[in-house]
């Protein structure tokens, strides 16, 4: 492939300069840089064609996280070193990128006198990911045999949110990072994980409304790590859809609540039924506080244009244990210890009504602010 244009792109191609053996997450240089063009919407081209400019220069020798190339994509002139070699390099006229070529060809530093503005990676430059919800230093290393496993945990880690619940957090990121290696290096996608964990789902609510508690609450952990696999696979391997998008967040979305009502179901089958007052009760102040707190989570993005688990640091720490599906399930495994499911939906249905509550005032708190002429930012971007 010589060359490979995007519609309706408005930025500069991206083109490799030198070749590498060496894979990443299954991909090769050229193949995961194409991929990162093509998410940003911009052109490709490879190593064979001539460097010209206006055109954003790769050195095939280093590896790195895509919101380098999409920040130096944004700014002609700029050029990102590591170690004094450029390893990305934005070449506004025909002088910079002949120059800029001929560096990482030699894998030797950019001459001077070409008005380039260099970032340095070594001096600690941090990028801020709206997406994630956080700022960071992304990484960036020479791709070699030795640094491959290094370089994909450096690229799954810096596909985790900065604000997300204490499971996903602290419980199974080792687990979920071996599941993405293998996932990639035999080639499952994205969709493929999510599918096989939507099956999963569908079994533990079976189990559920059955009264088989322990035994759906294991393939619903299967299921939750699965839920984290798909989306790092997509950030890692750069195969992100917008039906995979979906389909993901779909299930996300609509699982939860049935959960919690077939776990009401379920109590009949092991003699703990609730009544139906309390049943009903419970059910609608867990449906009630579903729906209000993602309301209210949309008005504060809305209103302020960022996240309500991002505004300040207090924030981002109830989002660990806000009442969200892995929080919850954590409550009724400590139920199930006790022999006790039908206590555990009660605090979950209590809980879900705290943190509404919770939610509730921090976006009269931040209106409120506002109202005294404060500028909400996030303390994530600080």
């Amino acid at each position: 492939m010589a060359q490979d244009k995007q519609q309706g792109r408005t930025g500069p191609d991206i083109q490799m300069i030198g070749t590498n053996p060496v894979f990443l997450w299954g991909m090769s240089t050229a193949e995961r840089t194409r991929r990162i063009a093509r998410a940003a919407g911009l052109g490709f081209r490879d190593s064979a064609a001539p460097a010209t400019a206006p055109a954003v220069l790769v050195h095939a020798g280093f590896a790195f996280d895509p919101g380098w190339l999409r920040h130096v994509a944004a700014h002609p002139g700029m050029a990102l070193t590591h170690g004094g070699v450029p390893v990305i390099v934005y070449a506004a006229n025909p002088a910079q990128a002949e120059a800029a070529a001929k560096a990482m060809a030699a894998d030797a530093p950019l001459p001077d006198g070409l008005l380039f503005e260099a970032i340095a990676y070594e001096s600690g430059a941090s990028l801020e990911n709206r997406e994630l919800r956080k700022r960071e230093t992304p990484f960036l290393d020479r791709l070699r045999p030795e640094t491959v496993r290094a370089l994909e945990r450096a690229s799954y880690k810096g596909a985790y949110k900065g604000v997300t619940d204490l499971l996903t957090k602290y419980l199974w990121p080792e687990w979920a990072f071996v599941l993405t290696r293998i996932a990639a290096r035999i080639g499952l996608s994205p969709n493929m994980v999510t599918a096989m964990g939507a099956i999963l789902c569908v079994i533990a609510t079976i189990c559920f409304a059955k009264g088989f508690y322990w035994t759906g609450l294991w393939l619903g952990l299967i299921f939750m790590i699965f839920d984290t696999v798909d989306g790092k696979l997509a950030r890692c391997t750069i195969t992100s859809s917008w039906w995979g998008n979906v389909f993901d967040h779909g299930i996300d979305l609509i699982h939860p609540p049935i959960w919690w009502y077939v776990w009401g179901v379920g109590l009949g089958a092991v003699g703990l039924a609730l009544s139906d007052a309390v049943f009903w009760t419970v059910m609608a102040v867990m449906a009630a506080g579903y729906v209000l707190q993602r309301v209210i989570e949309g008005l504060f993005i809305r209103s302020f244009g960022m996240h309500i688990h991002v505004w300040r640091k207090v924030d981002s720490d109830f989002r660990l244990i806000t009442a969200r599906r892995n929080p919850n399930m954590l409550i009724l495994f400590v139920s199930l210890l006790f022999a006790r499911p039908d206590v555990g939906l009660i605090v979950v249905a209590a809980w879900t009504a705290i943190s509404l509550v919770v939610h509730g005032v921090q976006l009269v708190q931040a209106h409120m602010a506002r109202a005294r002429g404060e500028t909400l930012v996030s303390w994530l971007s600080a």
